[in-house]
């Protein structure tokens, strides 16, 4: 084996003998691309978490805590031991433990990811040496070539700003890499899709180029890939020549090191600069120290004007719009990803002010006023849709659309929404009685409905928004209609309800059934019920004047219409939905019509 003879500032180790049982721990999450696979260190306590300072990050999973668990890989068995703020579980075999302690071939499940452990195969490839620097690294090369790569570093500025797509960047900086490292034989840029092809031994190269260039196709060493994304900086390592038959990461055998950098993206992708050559063609070991360090270099620089052009985008136009929980999920290495449109189980509420329309009516109101007004409305619903970490699909003049369930999915279901919408009913309902408030005197109705819809980024290249579109979109919108009809401020359909009913506690908020509707233009009918404020802030309806409530609209369904006005009539006059039921009853005579089905059919918006 070669001998390491470094200066100070770098890093050296050799691999440890085959006798050592190297493992990896393999994340899998519900989506594809939300994989990734790690060696574990030999007697080295790593963090878990989806954003541990230092560690294992699972970004993907919400129901991992930001830091979750340490894992100690040691003698063949790998304990876990949960940390007391972990929110969830490790569950094992359908049991949860704290600590517990498994060997190759087990796995345990965190939230919707499952991590497995297997011994690695890393030994398939005969690395003899390998070494970094540290970042903080003081040494510099001589100023002569300090100054002739200064020149390649200036250049790539204006080749990420006139390159059009990922695949001439990769041809571009690989070409350039070339240029800049005479020792260098072959260079490489490389993209990973995502962790799991990272780890599954695909190696789907945007760009290569080699200076003999009749030579065969160019592959990388998988291992020295890994090492230098999973340890986030540049790794040299030297391969043995003896015994190869079939060398793994040169282009021809008489390639013995390579270098791997890492470029740090916001993405699912990994990209990495990788480039080989002989030792023969070295001058000395220093000579590659200033090679890595000057890939280094590029790489952070190519990443950090990647990074800020992305995340402008990202940011101008959605910090506004979603809870600082969900911009950190979005901006995260698997942003663009989650960003893409697709079905998910979704809680949408549409939200209405009432009697902003009347006034526009009006050609002598002065129409900045009366904006100030609207402004006040929609960041009214804003800040709470944002503060349940909702998220803002659209405005319509004075109403607002927000939705739950993307860009990740909610522990409770519908309740963030439920919260949101009792916290913009108790809004307006305390601006209603302050003489100052822009909102005075407004009300606001809210219309909630669950289920499967398509979110996402939704537009044309040029310009998109966040959207959410499908028939529980346009069922929220009409539930929201129909509050001016009922008199109530808080509406929503039965999935809505039954996720209400099992999370929202009576401290926060109190439900009653309204009975079946069949909304004005629509076939199938919809049992609706109202959210009401708990009996402890607003107390204009008590808990068995709710039961009272329900029985009588059981008794308006099964016909018994007498029955149904009797106990109306117990209930408080200024009860919006007693009044439209005894309206109903009064028209008819207290009598069903013939083709009375149990089903009130709206005729008007």
């Amino acid at each position: 084996m070669q001998k390491c003879t470094l200066p100070a500032g770098s890093t050296c180790r050799a691999f440890p003998e085959a006798s050592v049982t190297l493992a990896e721990l393999t994340a899998i999450g519900p989506e594809s691309y939300q994989r990734w696979q790690f060696p574990l260190p030999e007697g080295e306590v790593v963090r878990l978490g989806r954003a541990p300072r230092n560690g294992l990050k699972v970004a993907w999973d919400c129901k991992i805590s930001r830091e979750h668990a340490d894992l100690l890989w040691q003698d063949g068995k790998l304990r876990v031991e949960c940390l007391q703020a972990a929110r969830n579980p490790v569950i094992v075999k359908g049991t949860r433990a704290d600590r517990l302690l498994l060997q190759v071939g087990d796995s345990f499940l965190i939230g919707e990811t499952q991590f497995l452990i297997s011994e690695s195969d890393d030994h398939g490839e005969d690395v003899v040496e390998e070494f970094s620097l540290d970042q903080n690294d003081p040494k510099v090369d001589s100023l002569a070539e300090a100054g002739r790569r200064l020149e390649y570093v200036m250049r790539l500025p204006g080749i990420i700003e006139r390159t059009r797509n990922d695949e001439e960047l990769a041809e571009q900086l690989t070409a350039l890499l070339l240029e800049a490292l005479p020792s260098v034989r072959a260079a490489a840029t490389i993209r990973f899709d995502n962790a799991a092809d990272l780890d599954s031994g695909h190696r789907p190269m945007i760009r290569w180029d080699s200076r003999e260039r009749d030579t065969a196709p160019f592959t990388p060493s998988r291992r020295l890939i890994r090492a230098a994304v999973h340890q986030a900086r540049g790794v040299v390592h030297f391969f043995s020549r003896e015994g190869s038959v079939e060398p793994k990461y040169t282009v021809s055998g008489d390639l013995d090191w390579a270098i791997c950098t890492p470029i740090s993206t916001r993405g699912p992708d990994y990209w990495c600069l990788y480039v080989a050559g002989a030792s023969e063609n070295l001058v000395s070991h220093d000579a590659l120290k200033s090679d890595l360090r000057f890939t280094m270099l590029m790489a952070q620089l190519i990443g950090s004007i990647r990074q800020v052009r992305q995340l402008e985008k990202i940011q101008a136009g959605m910090s506004q719009f979603f809870s600082a929980a969900v911009m950190e999920t979005i901006s995260g290495e698997f942003g663009p990803a989650l960003m893409a449109p697709r079905v998910c189980d979704i809680t949408v509420v549409f939200c209405d002010v009432r009697g902003f329309s009347r006034m526009t009516e009006d050609a002598s109101v002065d129409l900045f006023p009366l904006l100030e007004r609207v402004n006040a409305a929609l960041g009214l619903m804003t800040q709470s849709i944002v503060k349940y970490d909702g998220a803002i699909a659209d405005f319509q003049g004075d109403a607002a659309l927000g939705f739950w369930g993307w860009p990740v999915t909610h522990d409770e279901g519908a309740v963030p929404a439920c919260q949101a919408a009792l916290a913009i009913h108790e809004g307006f309902i305390q601006a209603r009685s302050d003489r100052q408030h822009p909102l005075h005197g407004f009300k606001v109705g809210i219309g909630l409905a669950h289920g499967k819809a398509i979110a996402g980024r939704i537009g044309s290249d040029e310009q998109a928004k966040v959207g959410v579109f499908g028939p529980r979109v346009n069922l929220g919108s009409r539930l929201e209609g129909m509050t001016k009809i009922l008199n109530a401020s808080i509406l929503m359909d039965e999935a809505t309800a039954v996720q209400a009913r099992a999370g929202l506690s009576p401290d926060e908020g109190r439900l009653r059934r309204l009975g079946r509707f069949r909304p004005f233009g629509m076939k199938n009918p919809v049992e609706v019920s109202e959210l009401l404020p708990p009996a402890r802030r607003r107390a204009s309806m008590t808990d068995d004047q709710i039961a009272r409530f329900e029985a009588a609209v059981d008794a308006v369904a099964r016909g018994n219409w007498s029955q149904a006005h009797a106990l109306f009539d117990e209930l408080p006059q200024t009860d919006g939905p007693r009044a439209f039921y005894l309206n109903l009853l009064m028209r008819h005579d207290q009598a069903p019509p013939k083709d009375w089905d149990g089903i009130v059919t709206l005729t008007s918006k």
